[in-house]
């Protein structure tokens, strides 16, 4: 036997049951497998798969797109709240927050006792709030249309111009005035007629409050209780609530105050009053203002004025009454006038003061001035005889008197007594050496009396008249100055040379007002008036006896002035008139100037009258009268006792 072992025999090992296959799995083929078919075709009658694509692509897409659009979502953001933030919230603000000025309250005028001349009554500016009236807030097309119908006849506004305010052109704007400084009762009708659609809406859905954007502002409107009176001096309130003439503009920064300012939120045109950063600065009221002016004179002069022009079918006339020891104006009146209430019904002619405002030559009134001069300067004396014959040769002119006569034999009194155009040249002529000399001492006179400058008023609108230098007197003004023609004055000035005379030889600054009155109750008093001695207290009181004679003398041309128990000083003026609107003379200007009592003077009291057409056109026929019946009123008013003494007669003639 070999040591080599036998081949063991390879047993084969059982075999492994198989695993089932997974599904879809492919199975390999092994030794002794059967050979695997092909790919199965499609049963007869089995539905066709259709296998779609990969997903991932459009997702991706999707992605990127939201990305992009959520990025300019936060760059937007970051822009507002960071970049433009503070742009934006101005504008939110101002969105959201209205602002609206509060009216101060106008200062009263007064008079001198403290009765209301000008007042102003609790009113309302009726607003809307255009962007309410669009058709996507009250859902109708028509809103301007239908709210200003029910508007214009409660305003008195044509239905037409409010329409185009309740649809302006900005379509963003939140705030227009319909109608300024309406009476509490035409808004308490607004607003009967908006709570009325506004509850009717409730219950209606066909009905729309088309007045639910119309709002209203608390001012104030000025109101005049005396109408007519004093209405050259007060001037009015325009549309804007400024003073539009008078002391109304004069006085207008002190009488206005100063407006305040209300900033609040507001939602739907109505506050929000829990909404914080509401601001409020309160008004500041005007100042009253009082006047110098007595009521009841200023009436009387009106009333005597009035009558007087219509009577005489005149142009215009103007009366001033002045307090011949302080320069206060206690009356100024013209007729015809206007009603600051109303100043649709005024006749435009008539508005203003034509007391300060018209320059005229004033004629013989002008004579005292002359006289004045003479006495001061010690040419002639009362009693001096003056030679009138009935024509005088002067320069290339012969000059007359107004009427035709023989030769009077004069005292220089008796020429002022008379009115002679002729023997007042010839006085004035010894004021100098020659001719021109004597121009030169007359036109100082003129013009320490106030002729050729501002009264002192400082009235709006006022002339200072026109006085030209002597040099450039023309020949025949050298002749016509000392007798008021070829020198143009205004009222306020021609009274002020009588109160001078008054009041002694020393001129007062006219005053029209004598104080006001603060928000805090104190009083004021205005500035002293200036004061300057324009003659000496000897002439003033000589002056005063000539002027006596024109009322007191038969001879005199103004004894209708007379005023039973006082002593009246006087002097009438006839001037021929220049027309404003041809700048031809035209007409006549009368006037009379004087004051009372001449012992003890009070009062001056100026009456002019332009153009009479019917009747007398002498100023001693016509504007006595007004004189007389004012000066008597206001004497008794003011309680000013009877003369006591007998009026010293001065002679008017002489024998020759």
């Amino acid at each position: 036997m070999s040591d080599r072992e036998p081949p063991r025999r390879r047993v084969p090992a059982p075999a492994r049951p198989a695993r089932p296959a997974r599904p879809g799995a492919v199975r390999r083929p092994g030794p002794g497998a059967r050979p695997s078919r092909g790919p199965a075709g499609p049963r007869p009658g089995a539905p066709k798969v259709i296998r779609l694509g990969s997903p991932r692509p459009r997702l991706r897409l999707i992605g990127v797109a939201l990305t992009l659009v959520l990025l300019a979502f936060v760059v937007r953001l970051f822009e507002v709240q960071a970049v433009d933030a503070s742009t934006y919230a101005g504008k939110a603000e101002q969105n959201r927050y209205v602002g609206q000025v509060l009216a101060a309250e106008r200062g009263e005028i007064t008079d001198r006792d403290g009765v209301a001349l000008a007042t102003s009554e609790d009113a309302y500016d009726i607003t809307a709030d255009p962007t309410m009236f669009a058709p996507d807030e009250l859902d109708v097309t028509d809103g301007p249309e239908q709210a200003a119908a029910l508007l214009a006849p409660i305003l008195g506004i044509d239905q037409e111009a409010l329409v185009k305010k309740l649809r302006p052109e900005n379509e963003a704007l939140r705030y227009v005035k319909l109608a300024g400084r309406q009476t509490p009762q035409v808004w308490n009708q607004i607003k009967e007629l908006k709570g009325a659609l506004a509850k009717k809406a409730e219950h209606d859905d066909s009905t729309v409050n088309v007045l639910a954007g119309v709002f209203s502002v608390p001012t104030s409107k000025r109101v005049y209780p005396n109408n007519e009176l004093a209405a050259g001096i007060l001037g009015w309130v325009n549309a804007e609530g400024e003073g539009g003439g008078g002391i109304e503009l004069q006085l207008d920064k002190r009488l206005a105050g100063e407006d305040g300012k209300i900033r609040y939120a507001q939602s739907g045109g109505r506050l929000v009053p829990t909404a914080g950063g509401a601001t409020e600065t309160p008004a500041v009221p005007g100042s009253d203002v009082e006047l110098t002016i007595h009521r009841d004179i200023q009436w009387a002069a009106q009333n005597a004025i009035s009558e007087q022009v219509e009577k005489s079918a005149a142009d215009r006339g103007y009366v001033i009454v002045q307090d011949t020891r302080t320069g206060e104006v206690l009356a100024m009146a013209n007729a015809p006038g206007f009603d600051p209430n109303d100043l649709s019904e005024a006749d435009p002619g008539a508005l203003g003061n034509a007391a300060v405002q018209d320059a005229f030559e004033p004629g013989s009134t002008a004579k005292v001035l002359s006289m004045a001069a003479v006495l001061e300067e010690n040419a002639a004396t009362p009693g001096t005889h003056v030679v009138v014959p009935n024509r005088l040769h002067r320069g290339d002119r012969l000059f007359k008197d107004d009427v035709d006569h023989p030769t009077w034999y004069l005292t220089l009194n008796g020429v002022l007594a008379k009115s002679s155009n002729i023997g007042t040249i010839l006085a004035t002529g010894q004021l100098g050496k020659n001719q021109a000399a004597a121009n030169k001492v007359l036109y100082d006179y003129l013009r320490k009396f106030g002729l050729g400058s501002h009264s002192g008023l400082g009235f709006p609108g006022e002339t200072k008249g026109i006085l030209a230098p002597p040099d450039a007197w023309s020949t025949s003004q050298q002749y016509t100055i000392p007798f008021g023609q070829g020198v143009s004055v205004n009222a306020m000035q021609a009274a002020s040379v009588y109160s001078t005379i008054a009041n002694g030889g020393v001129r007062i600054e006219p005053t029209l007002v004598r104080g006001s009155k603060g928000p805090d109750g104190r009083f004021t008093p205005a500035p002293k008036p200036k004061e300057t001695r324009v003659v000496s207290e000897k002439t003033a009181k000589t002056l005063a006896r000539m002027l006596e004679s024109v009322v007191d003398d038969e001879e005199g041309t103004g004894t209708k002035a007379r005023i039973p128990g006082y002593r009246v000083a006087g002097k009438t003026g006839t001037a021929n008139r220049v027309d404003p609107a041809t700048g031809k003379y035209h007409g006549y200007t009368s006037s009379f100037a004087g004051f009372a009592p001449a012992d003890k003077p009070r009062i001056t009291v100026y009456c002019v009258i332009q153009n009479a057409t019917e009747g007398s056109y002498f100023g001693g026929q016509i504007c006595g009268p007004v004189y007389k019946q004012v000066m008597e009123f206001a004497l008794k008013t003011l309680q000013v006792p009877p003369t006591g003494a007998a009026p010293a007669a001065l002679p008017v003639t002489f024998e020759p």
